[in-house]
């Protein structure tokens, strides 16, 4: 048998470039391994496998509670669609993972742009769930506010950073319209809870940005009159305060949340013999805290929350050494939404906080929220990656990289 023949490239003829692709993709995932922030990673897979026990436990009251004589749900709907979503998630959050800090900046700026133009839809194509309009529906439903989340901490970031080159740039008030604007938009929907959280986020990037002591004091005032206007003229938010302190539709709600969040005890009734949770409106998204605590009981609940507050504190920690005033700005406005819906949930359903509709973020059921909530921490694992010679060892850039590229 003869051997094979070498490659002879001819002239105009250009050489395969297949398996140089191939190898220099290997390259890319080896460094994005070293550079990506693993001990996260894991935090929030964690949440996720629990997330998906968790929806398993609150299918079968939801699924039951959704069926009708014409359509009968099987019990572990919910959970299956989960799982599906969880899929998606996880290509996102990788994807988004990979991304260069420019590459996830110009991202979020063209994501934002999109979704408050379709919050501006909203009230005209969106269709209503449970007396809400928050949904586009175009073949395949989504939510714009969810989706807005991340990049609306791009966006804030990649204005105040703004002043860097120019300091006398009006980058707070600028941070503050484009506040207000999603504000009015989510309000109309309306969407008191996530309104809040916008505005929250807000608030501690600007502050971190070095927003004066003064205009923090007087954004404090503003916020604390602009809630006792929408208590007068918010019918919304009326509605959320009155219910949560004299009774009412809601204040039922979040009191048998309650109830069942502490009737498992300590350890819970076990997988699947909750009987609470049956009687619970939306089991498998808003109330899902209640349902882990009832079955798998309050130790699994303080568990869930370390797991937040290991993610925060860890974003924060690696956040001491960044330089780029865009990253450390964006990836805290990142941070701030994410913990900031977790907690607000938690406290809801400890009946500590008026209702919200917020989503349990990576546990509760939901296709735009799981993949949102993805996105978002794809661009934080994106925005906090280090090369760890930099840090470590002191060298010098050169040295560093010519040490990195013997290890390729």
């Amino acid at each position: 048998m003869s051997a094979a023949r070498p490659y002879i490239p001819r002239p105009g003829v250009r050489a395969p470039a297949a398996p140089r692709f191939r190898q220099n993709r290997k390259a890319e995932l080896r460094i994005w391994w070293r550079e990506v922030d693993r001990v996260l990673l894991g935090l929030v897979l964690a949440l996720m496998v629990i997330g998906s026990v968790a929806v398993a436990a609150a299918s079968p009251a939801s699924a039951r509670r959704l069926s009708s004589s014409s359509v009968r749900l099987d019990d572990l709907y919910f959970y299956w669609a989960h799982l599906r979503w969880q899929v998606v998630g996880l290509a996102v959050m990788l994807g988004a993972s990979l991304l260069t800090r420019d590459t996830a900046r110009r991202g979020g700026i063209i994501l934002g742009a999109a979704m408050i133009a379709a919050l501006v839809l909203v009230p005209v194509l969106g269709s209503e769930v449970n007396g809400a309009k928050r949904w586009i529906d175009l073949g395949i439903r989504f939510q714009p506010s969810e989706f807005l989340k991340p990049a609306y901490a791009i966006l804030l970031a990649w204005i105040l950073s703004w002043k860097l080159r120019d300091p006398d740039l009006p980058v707070i008030p600028a941070t503050m319209g484009l506040m207000g604007l999603v504000g009015l938009l989510l309000m109309m929907q309306p969407n008191l809870g996530d309104a809040m959280l916008f505005v929250g986020a807000w608030l501690a990037v600007a502050m971190l940005a070095g927003m004066p002591m003064q205009r923090i004091m007087m954004a404090g005032g503003a916020g604390m009159a602009a809630l006792a206007l929408a208590y007068v003229f918010y019918d919304n938010a009326r509605h959320r305060i009155d219910s949560f302190i004299g009774g009412g539709t809601a204040f039922d709600q979040v009191d048998l949340a309650s109830k069942a969040l502490l009737g498992g005890g300590w350890t819970g009734a076990g997988l699947w013999l909750g009987r609470r949770k049956m009687q619970l409106p939306e089991a498998h998204t808003d109330y899902i805290f209640s349902v882990i605590g009832e079955e798998f009981g309050l130790l699994m609940c303080g568990l869930v929350v370390l797991l937040y507050l290991a993610i925060v504190l860890r974003v924060i920690v690696r956040l001491l050494e960044e330089e780029n005033v865009f990253a450390l700005l964006a990836a805290a406005g990142l941070v701030v939404l994410f913990g900031g819906q977790a907690f607000i949930n938690i406290l809801v359903n400890l009946q500590l906080f008026p209702s919200k509709g917020m989503t349990l973020p990576l546990i509760s059921y939901g296709g735009s929220s799981t993949i949102a909530q993805c996105l978002t921490i794809g661009l934080l694992l994106a925005l906090t990656r280090r090369n760890p010679f930099l840090s470590r060892d002191g060298l010098g850039l050169k040295a560093a990289l010519a040490r990195q590229e013997k290890l390729r």
